[in-house]
């Protein structure tokens, strides 16, 4: 019982530092990302501002986009801490970590005689790409992701006959999805509810079909419930138009964007390397859950593909793709991949060179990115890349992989270290010196110091409210279009507008009042002046914000 007691212990300590590893390197590397977080905290922030906590608005207008449990926590943590910048990212992680502790949870359930594959799917976790980047992003993503493994729970405690406790966690799953990115969590849990006759295999099981069907419709209806109960007051409040985009347009019009074919069906399988790096690389690790016998009879392994494998076909039939949309199936993953572990009886050298070899191949791609700048389809920031970053996890890719004998436990940690170093390298050695491209800081405060001076501002296209929150600015700049700006000029003379430039187009003799890269472009804010000389030049539209994939 001490050596058990013990054990659990050392496996949380070393979980709870991956993640305090994780928070503190993406906190002191990056600020909000554009466009996407940079967005939804400004929609929370607008929450702030007006005091309506119903119905979410960006730009003045309804934001129908996503639903408002997101804004919700923002503010909550605000209401805690006061206004800050380090709530918004810091909450997610927590999200994060209770979804590792269920998971570690439902390994125990599933394998109760393999105590360590919890401690190795936490592991696997933290240090797996995807999972690893949206644990401090401020999305929505990780949030869906908690409650997929909250329903997952819920549906083995109510296979085990604690029915009440089992269905309860999987209608506030449904609910707090819903309330978190809408109908999506149906996809992410009812499958792996309707599968359960496949799934549960043993005869033991206390749950008869019907009942259990019952359970999985009374479970929905609850969750709906609980997301009308904010729906219709929110609609109400919102109006004719605010009531048919939650109503309608999250649903029927969203699955009709989702279908039109914008992205192959094979899509998400050239991902996979990245959202899996460094685990789809561990072969010895894949080889060995091949030769579990019987894998197919173990009710572990067939939840775990109830749960990943509709999923993973569904998302690949919907056109809409976007790595992040499979992060609630991940955890299944990394429990699949732990089993396999666990069998896992010695390493070879060939095993140890592998995860070398693509390390060494990702040191040697960060070396090479800042001699291919110059090419139109890249980034000028590349070019700010130090030479650390690669070298180091070129030689730390050597160092930790060559090592380690045939230890598998060593073998774990090395791998799991390897895929911790890589993220870290990412933040500090990629993100870091892409400097204003990613941080708006800058250009927020500056447009607040206009807006302070009661200064009219405008923004050429698409806005998403980038620089609201950071630069905690009270109103949105006006959008405007290219062929606007005359006329808007004309009315607000000493106004500024922001513009975005193509890279590839010299500004020529335009010195803007403001200017600095923006992600793969370059952002300037223009006088009236400014805007005559340019448009002088030899005329090239400007580059726009376009509408980002939500």
């Amino acid at each position: 019982m001490s050596y058990t007691h013990n054990h659990f212990q050392r496996m949380q300590l070393h979980v709870g530092l991956l993640w305090l590893i994780l928070v503190s390197v993406s906190l002191l590397s990056r600020s909000y990302l554009p466009i996407d977080e940079t967005r939804y905290v400004t929609v929370a922030w607008n929450m702030y501002l007006n005091h309506d906590f119903l119905v979410p608005f960006l730009n003045g207008e309804t934001y129908s986009h996503k639903p408002p449990l997101l804004f919700w926590l923002m503010n909550l943590g605000w209401a805690v801490f006061g206004v800050n910048d380090w709530w918004p990212r810091l909450f997610p992680s927590i999200f994060a970590l209770g979804a590792v502790l269920i998971t570690q949870n439902i390994a125990s359930r599933l394998w109760p005689d393999r105590p360590k594959i919890s401690y190795v799917a936490s592991l696997i976790l933290f240090s797996s790409g995807m999972w690893a980047l949206f644990t401090t992003a401020t999305m929505f993503d990780m949030v869906v992701a908690f409650f997929t493994v909250l329903g997952a729970l819920g549906l083995l405690i109510a296979r085990e006959g604690q029915s009440k406790k089992g269905w309860t966690y999987v209608a506030l799953a449904l609910a707090g999805g819903l309330l978190a990115k809408g109908p999506t969590i149906f996809l992410q849990v009812l499958p792996l509810a309707l599968l359960a006759p496949w799934w549960m295999w043993s005869a033991d099981s206390q749950q008869k079909p019907r009942r259990w069907y019952l359970n999985i419709m009374l479970a929905v209806i609850v969750g709906a419930l609980i997301l009308l109960a904010w729906a219709i007051p929110a609609g109400i409040h919102g109006g004719p138009k605010y009531q048919h985009e939650i109503f309608w347009g999250q649903t029927a019009d969203r699955m009709v964007k989702s279908f039109a074919h914008r992205r192959p069906i094979y899509w998400y399988l050239p991902m996979l390397p990245i959202m899996l790096f460094p685990w789809l690389f561990a072969f010895p690790v894949w080889r060995a859950f091949a030769h579990v016998k019987n894998a197919l009879k173990e009710q572990g392994v067939r939840f775990c593909l109830a749960w990943l494998f509709p999923v993973f076909v569904a998302f690949s039939f919907i056109s809409g793709k976007q790595p992040h949309y499979l992060l609630p199936i991940i955890p299944a993953i990394a429990l699949l991949i732990a089993r396999g572990w666990d069998e896992l009886t010695c390493i070879g050298w060939i095993d140890k060179v592998m995860p070398a070899i693509v390390g060494v191949g990702l040191g040697a791609s960060l070396l090479a990115l800042p001699g291919y700048n110059q090419h139109h389809y890249l980034a000028p920031w590349l070019a700010n890349i130090p030479v650390w970053p690669g070298a180091t996890l070129i030689i730390a890719s050597v160092f930790l992989m060559l090592g380690i004998g045939s230890d598998k436990t060593r073998y774990l940690q090395r791998i799991t270290l390897i895929g911790l170093l890589s993220i870290s390298i990412l933040y500090l050695g990629v993100i870091r010196p892409a400097g204003a491209a990613y941080d708006m800081r800058n250009i927020s405060h500056y447009l607040k110091g206009l807006q302070d001076q009661n200064i009219p501002l405008g923004n050429v296209g698409k806005y998403h409210g980038q620089f609201n929150f950071v630069g905690k600015m009270l109103k949105s700049p006006e959008e405007l279009s290219e062929g606007q700006l005359d006329a808007w000029y004309a009315e607000h003379p000493d106004g500024r507008v922001v513009m975005y430039f193509d890279k590839t187009r010299p500004l020529g003799g335009l010195v803007p009042d403001y200017q600095q890269p923006y992600r793969a472009i370059v952002v300037g804010v223009l006088t009236k002046s400014q805007w005559q000389v340019w448009t002088k030049q030899p005329h090239i539209p400007l580059a726009v914000e376009v509408d980002a994939n939500e």
